[in-house]
């Protein structure tokens, strides 16, 4: 059974968004599935496909949805596998109901909440990949070459502009 990370959607209009958490993963070499499935209009199909995941290597599940976005609060009522909610931007809060629905779960039914949108989508698949290095040591330091790229090209970007006396 090879390990997996889960992206879940609760509607194809999260899509754009969430190919950035997918991307990310893809760069790590993680692999992944990608699916809608609403809570609330195919709450059967989501909880489906959670047993249906795990049973094939899901180590963790990344839920994006908006508004009332409560299909990661679903999905982690349905396993005790890791759950990362993406709140996704729109509505009349602008994502903001998204983030206080995803964030606000009832105790013992955790969902780490990443930021609403884009940002949210590429540190959740960060955060997946951090976790499966946690008994990875390919991918642990995978993450360390990572940091010392983006470290890298902070110095250049910099070089590029400076000014100094």
């Amino acid at each position: 059974m090879t390990p997996f990370v889960s992206i879940l959607m609760g509607s194809k209009s999260d899509y754009e968004t969430m190919t950035h958490c997918a991307e990310t993963l893809k760069r790590f070499g993680v692999l992944y599935e990608l699916l809608v499935a609403s809570a609330h209009r195919t709450p059967e199909r989501a909880k489906g496909y959670v047993k249906e995941a795990e049973a094939k290597g899901a180590q963790i599940f990344i839920c994006a949805a908006g508004m009332a976005a409560h299909l990661a609060g679903a999905i982690s009522s349905a396993t005790t596998k890791p759950v990362l909610g993406v709140p996704m931007t729109g509505g009349a809060l602008n994502g903001v109901d998204a983030l206080y629905s995803t964030v606000q779960m009832p105790s013992q039914m955790p969902v780490g909440t990443l930021a609403i949108g884009k940002a949210g989508a590429i540190n959740a698949a960060y955060l997946a990949v951090q976790i499966l290095a946690l008994n990875n040591p390919d991918l642990a330091n995978k993450l360390i070459e990572d940091r010392r790229e983006m470290g890298e090209k902070i110095v250049s970007d910099s070089a590029s502009i400076e000014v100094r006396l």
